[in-house]
């Protein structure tokens, strides 16, 4: 068994990504799309979110800078209340863009 699968210390977690093939930590997925969550929640408010969903589609290093963007594609009614459309895509500071996804809010009537 691998000395990274059986220890659980701080100390070997560089050791651990090195044996995995990776030249560092990296950033998990769910941090980068907690990140774009907020520029969503700042942009239409808390609790207005109806759907939202990404794809990760490069890592994320220590020491990236992050721009997230959300385009309005499109504004629906659904049921009376006007819903926005999201186009959403977070580059790093080379322009790789490391999320992608899209997302619905409710706007006030």
């Amino acid at each position: 068994m691998s000395t990274c699968v059986r220890r659980t210390s701080h100390e070997s977690t560089a050791q651990c990504f090195q044996v995995a093939g990776y030249p560092s930590v990296f950033a998990h997925g769910m941090l980068t799309m907690g990140m774009t969550g907020r520029l969503l929640t700042h942009t239409v408010g808390d609790g207005r979110l109806t759907r939202y969903g990404v794809r990760f589609t490069a890592q994320v290093w220590p020491g990236d800078d992050l721009s997230a963007s959300a385009t309005v594609t499109a504004i629906d009614r659904v049921e009376g209340a006007p819903i926005a459309e999201f186009s959403l895509e977070t580059k790093n500071q080379d322009g790789v863009v490391v999320l992608s996804g899209s997302a619905a809010a409710r706007l006030d009537p």
